[in-house]
């Protein structure tokens, strides 16, 4: 897409990364699921980073990874903070509890 050499259909690990970080970013940006998506995501990224970029150098500035080491601690934050004021889960009614009195 925009000019890049496309992945072949079900091709390990670029169509698979590319579907969770699309399927993923689209649940965390409507805020269904947003702590298991977010998470799936941050373990893509950091896959992407230690098996793509990590394997020319060390750090991010040397090895051109600073988008997946910052996609992945981001996705990280989203999964530990949780979804927002705004999100589809606030908007669902809440489960009616039973009390035995």
């Amino acid at each position: 897409m925009l000019g890049t050499k496309q992945a072949e259909l079900f091709a390990w690990p670029s169509w698979w990364a590319a579907a969770i970080q699309f399927v993923g970013g689209a649940l965390v940006l409507i805020g269904l699921g947003t702590r298991y998506a977010a998470l799936l995501c941050s373990g893509s990224m950091a896959y992407a980073y230690f098996t793509v970029h990590q394997v020319d150098a060390l750090l991010p500035v040397q090895n051109g990874g600073e988008k997946a080491a910052l996609f992945c601690f981001a996705f990280l934050l989203i999964a530990f903070l949780g979804n927002g004021a705004w999100a589809v889960e606030q908007a669902a009614p809440e489960k009616a509890t039973v009390t035995a009195e």
